[in-house]
């Protein structure tokens, strides 16, 4: 690893295992220059490959000495073309061409087949089709049976299996497919803590989700997060209920911007991450946040501008795809990701007395987090410690951006796992101590230990009494370290 400091910054770095990064020494480096989630995409590869990459994970976690999460992406529908006689096709403006979902043979200039037979029955006359990632614009000019007749309005070249939008949305396609039922039932195998939803558009697509991972992963006793990813335009209209049903959101900017508009996602994402942020959920920023550094060794002043803002906004991950799976610079690009997130969140400006105004806490556990922030903030602690059992203590702490950082102290490896995605915290696996005093003291070692208070420093403690009760903090300490 190269002698570089470490950054210390509270934003958490998601970063997709792939080709690049699949190397346990580039991996481990990864991880010790504070990647906290490790994405593994189920467009690619076999259960198998699935299952031998957490295994590696987890093993480069181990020799790095940090514990991360693992996030498994799913696939979603194939809304895609299939393929070409000769691999791809040069497409001209004002010329027809034909999506047929009938068509066997190769595509051509003239047409192709489709992955996704649903497109005819999805579309009429004046829809505006988007290939490949919106380059390729086509109108329809008419449906007849199975075959969708377009116009070629924007042209360029179209691939095997590239992607088809529809602006404005309104594809039928289901979220979750029969692979993505198997593929969640891979990822429960090796008790993945994440499990992001490709192309969610309602919150009975997350609630069937849920059921099939609480189902495929009650073997091992777990249950994992559930990530909606937001790249639908039928999604914008129903954000609050999909939030509701889920437990953190990615702002999927990819497929969103080819559906709504490139100019309409800035405006989005900066909602999205204030309505998970209120609605005490997490959420992820995606796609091309470093996309120049696949290549490059720098990235440009435009990614570090985008990186910046979505920690300014206050999201609690930023995402690396192709940059640490098939790029030049993984661990160049994690590198420069931290640096960037340092840097903004030292330039925030934090009110925190005024996120308490006009609110309304029920539960005393809740209630116990936000005076710990509170108190924290007017003391000047050093630290803020959550001994937590579920996490939950954690997350609400971590939805007010504060400049001290949280140290949450869980006898569950599942959790200190799942803890990883929030911002602001550090999660700490501990031994599970049933006397209140006899945790207390082996949460001020864990700080002492790992050089985070000495003598004279104050911190925040919270804790429930009976130790060990889930959703059971009660009980809130300011103590010195003597």
């Amino acid at each position: 690893m190269q002698a570089e400091r470490i950054p210390r910054h509270a934003t958490k770095i998601v970063a997709t295992l792939g080709p690049a990064s699949s190397d346990p020494a580039i991996l481990e480096a990864m991880i010790r220059f504070k990647v906290s989630v490790v994405r593994l995409n189920f467009s690619h590869g076999k259960a198998q490959d699935h299952i031998d990459r957490a295994k590696l994970v987890r093993e480069a976690a181990v020799r790095a000495g940090r514990e991360v999460a693992i996030m498994a992406d799913l696939q979603g529908p194939k809304i895609r073309v299939g393929k070409f006689a000769e691999g791809k096709v040069m497409l001209e403006s004002g010329l027809p061409f034909v999506l047929d979902a009938q068509r066997t043979e190769l595509g051509d200039l003239t047409g192709v087949g489709l992955d996704y037979k649903e497109l005819p029955r999805d579309v009429k006359a004046g829809d505006i089709l988007l290939l490949n990632d919106g380059l390729i614009v086509m109108e329809v000019s008419a449906v007849k049976g199975e075959a969708v007749h377009t116009i070629v309005r924007i042209g360029g070249e179209l691939s095997n299996n590239k992607g088809i939008n529809k602006r404005g949305g309104g594809l039928t396609a289901p979220a979750l497919t029969g692979k993505d039922m198997d593929d969640i039932k891979t990822a429960m195998s090796f008790q993945a803590d994440y499990v992001a939803v490709s192309f969610a558009k309602n919150a009975t697509d997350m609630e069937m989700a849920r059921q099939l991972a609480n189902v495929a992963g009650a073997e091992w006793g777990h249950k994992p997060g559930l990530i909606a990813k937001i790249e639908r335009a039928e999604a914008i209209p129903r954000l609050a209920e999909i939030i509701a049903a889920s437990d953190g959101i990615m702002v999927a900017r990819g497929d969103l911007a080819v559906e709504v508009g490139n100019a309409a996602v800035p405006a989005l994402q900066k909602r999205m991450i204030k309505m998970a942020r209120e609605a005490d959920k997490t959420v992820i920023t995606a796609t091309q946040m470093m996309e120049s550094m696949i290549t490059n060794p720098v990235p440009t002043r435009a990614e570090v501008s985008d990186v910046a803002n979505a920690v300014l906004d206050g999201t609690d991950a930023v995402m690396l795809s192709a940059e640490t799976a098939a790029g030049k610079y993984p661990l160049e690009t994690v590198q420069e990701m931290g640096r960037i997130c340092e840097a903004a969140e030292a330039a925030e400006h934090l009110e925190i007395d005024g996120d308490f105004q006009g609110k309304n806490f029920n539960r005393i556990d809740q209630t116990i987090a936000m005076g710990a922030l509170f108190t924290a903030h007017h003391l000047n602690c050093k630290a803020i410690v959550a001994l937590t059992d579920s996490g939950s203590t954690a997350l609400w702490m971590s939805r007010h951006r504060i400049k001290i950082p949280i140290y949450a102290l869980t006898p569950k490896l599942a959790t200190q796992r799942k803890l990883a995605m929030y911002r602001g915290v550090r999660p700490l696996l501990a031994q599970a101590v049933a006397d209140r005093d006899k945790a207390l003291q082996q949460a001020e070692e864990h700080l002492k230990m790992r050089g985070i208070v000495k003598t004279g420093d104050m911190y925040a403690i919270t804790c429930g009494e009976p130790m060990g009760a889930p959703g059971g903090t009660n009980m809130l300490k300011i103590l010195r370290v003597e």
